[in-house]
């Protein structure tokens, strides 16, 4: 058994909507901001595909 855990899997950062973030260092910071922003951008592209569906939809009912 090694000493270190660098096999191990590392624990997948998450950030909780309103959690208190008094208790992070500007590198957690900046990786939460880094998180947040990817998943921002995965929802707006979703929201596009939708977008995009739902228009082609649309115009065959018209």
């Amino acid at each position: 058994m090694s000493l270190f855990d660098d096999d191990q899997p590392k624990k997948k950062t998450a950030h909780e909507i309103g959690s208190d973030l008094s208790q992070l260092s500007v590198d957690e910071l900046t990786a939460r901001i880094a998180l947040l922003s990817e998943e921002i951008d995965r929802l707006e592209a979703e929201r596009t595909r939708k977008s995009a569906s739902r228009s082609a939809a649309e115009g065959l009912f018209r």
